[in-house]
């Protein structure tokens, strides 16, 4: 080695050792003192942000029976804004009636004093305060349909953590609306009260929300949406289209709406068949004899099925359209948050309710002439409820809807001093027999690893027009079959 390379040397290996110094020290630092990757700090190679960690909830689990009283609800996760996923895709259309719903509301708000309103015909009042829920009970609902539409909104929370807004809203469990829209249109009327229900009709401004049945209903052994929804489609395998029974189904409670009364005049008898195949449900038999006979997932053996409300709009519907039969849906005056989305001819068959048994023969009759015309309607009903209906558009449909009327309020929610926190613990722990396992069977365990579908903005005037008069000439076009096929014989 020369004199002249010798200070090049000691200066590399200075620095070399120097360096290994500092990444020692720099190593012991970082071991004694970690930092801490928070969602905000995780860039990827290229300094864009990273995907970002989901919050995680808590195991769920049921303390002793005796402690169930003075259980403490486990509070859940609230993510960083920073760390909210992207929306997943854009909702499907019946979304938008959304803002229709809340159309009532859109210039006023809504004050403390309008929600108040609601009172006198609502089953509970909901309030959420920072992810978490408080309910103040005013009257048992029919059944359990409290309970689980409670149960619902809390396995909302779960899904999407820290996303639901604060809020107060009073909820009817009662079938029909109740809010006419008459009684708001006149001079110096006040603001229509807010409530939520299940269905409601073109002369009314309740608030449509997802009906408890989607969690179960175990009364009547209707088992959470997700599982029997793959059920009915595992069974629509079963048997197909053409070996099916080539008459229109239906069994049910008549006793709930003279119309349904109506209906069973349209059963074959020994002078008439009107190609219907009525049948009265007894579920007094059915809960004796272990409800063998009502399996909806075994009840796709028909090409075609009737829908027929009872006193207001049934939980009915979905089961039907998922059968892959051909839908024949007798002349509705209900809706319910999904059914404003289908199409007569091209989800199913509109029925005429002033003669329902001509107009069924007619219906069977030409499905059985245009057996491959029928079959795609069918389907196409079948596969909207199965993936226009999914779950995951149940929960985001929840979201939109009670974020949308959260921007309305006009004040910041409080807790009522009626008003006890709910949980889902709360809920299913001290639950029994068939409540119990409906209620643990739809218990939301892992949050959605992506946002919520796109909302897209109000439908328009002309675009209402639209959709009116498509399902309007649509069922003009079958009534003139019709009679033109009763000319003809």
């Amino acid at each position: 080695m020369s004199m002249k390379s010798f200070p090049q040397s000691t200066s590399a290996i200075f620095l070399f050792l120097l360096a290994l110094f500092l990444g020692a020290f720099i190593s012991i630092c970082w071991l004694s003192n970690p930092i801490i990757l928070t969602p905000a700090t995780l860039t990827t190679a290229a300094g864009d942000q990273a995907p970002l960690p989901l919050p995680s909830l808590p195991p769920f689990s049921c303390p002793n029976n005796s402690s169930i009283p003075h259980f403490n609800c486990t509070s859940l996760p609230t993510p960083l804004p920073a760390s909210l996923p992207p929306p997943s895709s854009a909702c499907p259309s019946y979304f938008r009636f959304i803002h229709e719903d809340l159309r009532p509301w859109k210039d006023s708000g809504i004050t403390l004093d309008t929600v108040q309103s609601a009172k006198r015909s609502a089953n509970f009042r909901l309030i959420i305060l920072n992810g978490k829920a408080y309910v103040e009970k005013y009257k048992k609902s029919f059944q359990t349909r409290d309970v689980f539409t409670l149960w619902g909104i809390l396995q909302l929370l779960r899904y999407y953590p820290g996303r639901v807004p604060d809020l107060d809203l009073m909820f009817d469990c009662v079938d029909w609306p109740v809010i006419h829209r008459k009684n708001y249109n006149k001079k110096n009327a006040t603001l229509p009260p807010p409530l939520f229900r299940y269905c409601g009709n073109d002369s009314t401004l309740d608030i449509v929300f997802p009906d408890w049945s989607f969690w179960g209903w175990p009364e009547i052994n209707i088992k959470p949406w997700e599982e029997l929804k793959k059920a009915i489609k595992e069974g629509n395998k079963e048997m197909k289209w053409m070996d099916r029974e080539p008459y229109a189904y239906w069994k049910g409670n008549p006793a709930v709406a003279k119309t349904r009364m109506d209906l069973l005049k349209c059963n074959v008898s020994e002078t008439q068949d009107w190609s219907a195949r009525i049948y009265a449900q007894d579920w007094l038999k059915e809960t004796k004899e272990g409800y063998k006979e009502s399996d909806l997932a075994k009840q796709c053996i028909h090409r075609y099925k009737i829908y027929i409300e009872g006193s207001a709009w049934s939980v009915s519907e979905k089961y039907i359209l998922a059968c892959d039969s051909l839908t024949l849906i007798v002349t509705p005056k209900y809706y319910d948050f999904f059914s404003r989305g289908l199409m007569p001819v091209q989800h199913y068959w509109p029925i005429k309710d002033d003669d329902k048994c001509n107009s069924i023969k007619f219906a069977v009759d030409w499905g059985n002439s245009h057996k491959q015309k029928a079959q795609e309607i069918g389907k196409e009903a079948s596969e909207y409820v199965q993936e226009m209906l999914k779950m995951e558009n149940v929960y985001d449909y929840m979201l939109h809807l009670l974020v949308e009327y959260s921007k309305l309020l006009k004040y910041k929610p409080t807790i009522p001093p009626d008003a006890t926190e709910l949980c889902s613990e709360l809920m299913a722990c001290p639950a029994e027999g068939r409540s119990e396992k409906f209620l643990m069977d739809s218990i939301v365990n892992t949050p959605r690893d992506v946002g919520p579908c796109e909302l897209a903005p109000p439908l328009n005037l002309v675009e209402l027009r639209m959709i009116e008069r498509r399902k309007l000439n649509y069922v003009k076009q079958v009534e003139l079959w019709e009679k033109n096929a009763r000319n003809n014989t």
